[in-house]
């Protein structure tokens, strides 16, 4: 396997992107080229030019471009005539997924989940948990945390914190209460203390909540990682208070941090578990809401949604379960290849007096300031490899390689990627110092 990219200097004609294409778009601005094909860690642009994905679809190919083993599923089923759109009918794709999930995912861990097809997006499934939470409990109020981030549609979005993002939303975004975070106040301070404080004081002025939402590693907010003992404590706060507790997992889980879910071997059973992204495992829009069996409490098409049955999405991830899930060596390489990234990014921070962040294969580098890491990751454009940032200053270079990249390629990406760290900061040190 090659392990050098090789990126093109020429820019393509957006001539019609400018015409007709939103200037919402993000993505194409920090990586002006047109891709056309990609396999593995791989992207390849339309003048020849190839590109080290350590972006993954922001983490929804966990798997990798194209995985031949999920690719021949699809195509095999394409070509049978297979049922492609059903909305919530019965399907053979449908029930070889539910069969396969709870044989190779429930039931070796113990959970009586009941699975929600919502819309396709990750956002469709958190709305779907919040209204679920909200007509179990009879209550209003959701606690979800700082640096959160949990979706773009109006519930979802109330329930995320970057005011930039809010701010798209044009009325207001309320009936939810954000709370500091594991660690957002420092070491010293224990923010679950704080938050049962609060719930316990009936002066606060903090309403009884319906859920209590939260990602164990915080994707979009700063790759901020929960320790398992403070995630035990919101769980027993949620119980002990009538919330439901709600894990978004649309990031942090399908393997990214080294368990089919992120919160597996804490200590603790969310009673609601939001998945999408990797899900479907080849990038095909999938979203699911899985909650303990006695909150299924929704009346027949109370909540619905016409793409809530991709039946090519349900082949793709029977696929990539059977593969990848049957036994425990896929997730026990993801944990030592994550060991390998931890160590690498933690050498570069300690060369520059910086900081890391994460867990598992979803770590990034602190360099201080958005506008460092935006020169650091064009660097990195320049030289091949793909990759983003995240944080509420977008001052975290953020690594989301596929989980599937080989060490070698992992290791050439973090050379890439080393490389532009140091020159970078040698540039703008050297700035700061005249």
């Amino acid at each position: 396997m090659t392990m050098t990219p090789k990126p093109t200097q020429i820019i393509p004609d957006t001539g019609i992107y400018e015409r007709r294409e939103s200037i919402v778009r993000s993505y194409a601005r920090s990586m002006p080229r047109q891709f056309h094909r990609a396999e593995n860690v791989w992207m390849h642009d339309n003048q020849g030019g190839r590109y080290l994905d350590f972006l993954s679809g922001c983490s929804t190919l966990n798997y990798g471009h194209n995985h031949p083993i999920l690719k021949q599923a699809l195509l095999d089923y394409i070509m049978a005539d297979g049922i492609t759109h059903g909305l919530d009918l019965h399907t053979d794709a449908k029930a070889a997924f539910l069969e396969t999930f709870e044989e190779v995912i429930l039931q070796p861990r113990k959970l009586n989940y009941r699975a929600m097809f919502t819309g396709p997006t990750g956002t469709n499934a958190v709305e779907a948990a919040i209204k679920l939470a909200r007509k179990i409990t009879g209550r209003e109020m959701v606690i979800a945390f700082t640096n959160g981030f949990h979706g773009m549609t109006l519930g979802a979005l109330a329930c995320t914190g970057n005011a930039a993002k809010r701010g798209g939303a044009g009325v207001p975004l309320s009936h939810v209460s954000h709370e500091p975070y594991d660690g957002y106040h420092g070491p010293d301070v224990d923010t679950a203390d704080l938050l049962e404080q609060r719930l316990s004081d009936p002066s606060s002025g903090l309403d009884a909540p319906a859920a209590i939402l939260v990602e164990t590693v915080q994707g979009e907010g700063g790759l901020n990682a929960a320790s398992p003992a403070w995630l035990r404590k919101i769980a027993a706060i949620a119980k002990r208070h009538g919330a439901l507790l709600i894990v978004d997992d649309i990031q942090a889980g399908c393997g990214r941090t080294g368990g089919f879910f992120s919160f597996e071997d804490m200590g603790f059973t969310p009673d609601i578990v939001t998945l999408a992204k990797s899900l479907s495992g080849m990038g095909l829009p999938f979203a699911l809401t899985l909650f303990r069996a006695e909150l299924d409490q929704w009346s027949p098409g109370e909540h619905n949604g016409t793409f809530r049955g991709n039946n090519h999405a349900f082949v793709t991830a029977t696929a990539a379960l059977r593969h990848f899930w049957s036994n425990d060596s896929f997730a026990a390489d993801v944990r030592r290849r994550g060991a390998l990234l931890e160590s690498r990014l933690d050498k570069m921070a300690r060369e520059h007096g910086l900081t890391t962040r994460g867990r598992g294969m979803m770590r990034g580098i602190d360099v201080g300031s958005g506008e460092i890491a935006s020169v650091i990751t064009a660097a990195c454009f320049a030289r091949g490899l793909i990759i983003e940032t995240s944080g509420p200053h977008d001052e975290i270079v953020k690594v989301l390689a596929p989980l599937i990249i080989d060490d070698a390629v992992l290791s050439a990406g973090l050379d890439i990627l080393e490389t532009s760290v140091r020159e970078t900061l040698a540039a703008a040190f050297g700035v700061a110092a005249e």
